[in-house]
């Protein structure tokens, strides 16, 4: 009964380290597609419509 837990154990370590070995292979493409998606998602996006220069007068008035 032991030997099987035993194994289990083994076993669950094998796998974690299988997919860490193939998480951080896979990470650096998984990254550049994260960065296209982010400059095409930025490039969608309206500009920001802050406090320009000269509002930003009015808005010291207190």
């Amino acid at each position: 009964m032991i030997a099987v837990i035993v194994a289990g154990v083994g076993v669950m370590v094998a796998i974690a380290i299988a997919v860490g070995i193939i998480d951080n292979v896979h990470a650096r493409s998984w990254r550049e597609v994260a960065a296209e998606r982010r400059r095409e998602w930025e490039a969608r996006q309206p500009e920001y419509h802050g406090v320009d220069d000269h509002d930003a007068e009015s808005w010291d008035e207190g």
